[in-house]
């Protein structure tokens, strides 16, 4: 679909279908008053009937409304008119979306950026006005043999701004559809089965991304990893027909001599738990195992998308974790790249372990920071549920630029403790650190085994557990948190120019 900005009036708007808002208690929006004086009092006596009470995302279709060039009106509620924030707007969003697919027009002008959002500008309500109206365009079903396209028949939006933010506006939306591209990557990669998205898949795909925009690629084969030492990685791999894989992606939008950002995405493409088996009920949901891998190949291509002037390292170690006659054992005692032997005491805490050897991995290239992004925990969906994603750092300020990120993006992350007081949990008998600390603080835990290999650089890590897909009748991917990286680098390589 495609979007512009614009600030043509609505009479002589020739969209299909012009949108316009209605507070509750019969109240016009500024686009609205003035819809009702060139259509003399139109939209009044409509709403003198009752059928729209102004409920925040409710609509009403008007058809052949006097003075206006488009067949079609589309009234959306705003709620009260003290009342519109964040949430709200994108409840509002979303109501215009959902009807305006379900409908046949074919272009669509929103007048809904001029009404007041708390604590919102115009980049914001433009950017999310984009990725909401991307993201409810998404089809879930792609490998369905037969599907229908959502909203097939919209095909441009128009974005009605005023003059004055017309640039601030073109940015805003070039940006979002970046971010909206990336997201949907990532969704794509989470949503496919684990027969057709193996660890040999992602490393095609990180392979066509690189071929595509020239980036440096590398791929690290199991006799590769083998000779570095990654007995971490490879020992949840061992149960696995499918090879392992350790992908490498390079992108230099910064200077030459201007240390990189690593992202690190876990990658496991299926997991059942290994040799500690998991419960079979919604156990196919763990194909997204692998959204970290989806997601920073996701924030990778926004970030090509939009040229950011910085330099980028993606991490995925990727493989299987299966309960083969070979598999890894609980009790099994291993060394990772860094030296430290773990003793794996729960294999379906294999997580950590093929990201302990990409972060140790990562201090080959001198790095300004490193993140990683992982769904990691079913502690950390039982501390903050869906809508927050962990966000663990000894670092305050990498740790608020993140915070901050999420919140500009609507994809926010939730600081949890990184205390030393936990540390102990992880103690072993026979090895250096164990791979679990026990039920309490799960989250914290699994955290504090991957900064024992996060030494030499700054660090954070988001576990992405509880929002990187949705279950129940809405199942699928969602991207997250491709939109806080995208925003958190952007605003990294502004800082840099």
């Amino acid at each position: 679909m495609e979007y512009h900005i614009k600030n043509t009036p609505i009479e002589k708007q020739r969209a299909a279908c012009s949108v316009v808002g209605i507070y509750e208690s019969r109240q016009l929006s500024a686009s609205a008053q003035h819809l009702d004086s060139i259509s003399g009092g139109y939209l009044s006596k409509i709403l003198a009937t009752g059928d729209l009470e102004g409920k925040v995302g409710s609509t009403l279709m008007l058809h052949s409304v006097p003075n206006v060039l488009g067949e079609r009106v589309l009234l959306v509620g705003l709620g009260k008119s003290d009342e519109l924030n964040g949430k709200a707007y994108l409840d509002i969003i979303s109501g215009v979306m959902n009807t305006l697919y379900a409908g046949g027009t074919a272009s669509a002008a929103l007048y809904l950026f001029d009404e007041i959002v708390s604590d919102c500008d115009i980049n914001w309500k433009i950017e999310q006005a984009v990725r909401t109206a991307h993201a409810q365009r998404y089809l879930v079903g792609k490998l369905k043999s037969k599907h229908e396209p959502v909203g097939k028949h919209l095909k441009k939006l128009n974005l009605i701004v005023h003059t004055d933010t017309t640039q601030l506006a073109e940015a805003a939306c070039r940006k979002a559809l970046s971010i909206a591209e990336g997201v949907e990557l990532a969704k794509d990669l989470g949503n496919l089965p684990g027969n057709v998205c193996t660890p040999t898949y992602l490393a095609k795909q990180a392979h066509k991304l690189a071929k595509a925009h020239d980036l440096k690629y590398e791929v690290l084969e199991r006799k590769d990893m083998e000779k570095l030492g990654m007995g971490a990685l490879l020992a949840v791999a061992k149960g696995s027909h499918e090879a392992p894989k350790f992908i490498v992606l390079q992108y230099n939008g910064g200077a030459h001599d201007s240390a990189p950002i690593v992202l690190v995405g876990k990658g496991i493409t299926f997991d059942s738990g290994g040799i500690s088996l998991k419960p079979g009920a919604e156990m196919d949901e763990m194909k997204y195992d692998m959204c970290g891998a989806a997601s920073v190949l996701g924030t990778l291509q926004a970030c090509i998308s939009l040229k950011l002037p910085l330099n980028l390292v993606v991490l995925i170690p990727s493989c299987e974790n299966m309960p083969d006659g070979l598999a890894v054992k609980p009790g099994d005692i291993v060394t990772s790249l860094s030296g430290q032997t773990i003793e794996i005491l729960n294999t379906d805490a294999e997580g950590r372990l093929i990201l302990c050897d990409a972060l140790t991995y990562a201090e080959r290239f001198k790095p300004e920071l490193v993140i990683d992004v992982a769904t990691l925990t079913g502690a950390c969906v039982i501390a903050l549920g869906h809508h927050a994603s962990g966000l663990f750092s000894s670092h305050d300020t990498l740790a608020a630029e993140l915070e901050q990120a999420g919140v500009a993006a609507q994809d926010r992350a939730w600081r949890m403790p990184l205390w030393d007081e936990y540390q102990s949990q992880l103690d072993s008998n026979f090895a250096d650190i164990g791979n679990i600390g026990g039920r309490p603080g799960g989250s914290i835990t699994a955290a504090c085994f991957l900064s024992r290999f996060t030494k030499k650089y700054p660090w954070a890590h988001l576990d992405i557990a509880g929002t990187a897909w949705k279950s129940g009748k809405e199942k699928g991917g969602t991207g997250r948190p491709v939109p806080l990286l995208t925003h958190f680098l952007a605003a990294r390589a502004a800082k840099q120019k």
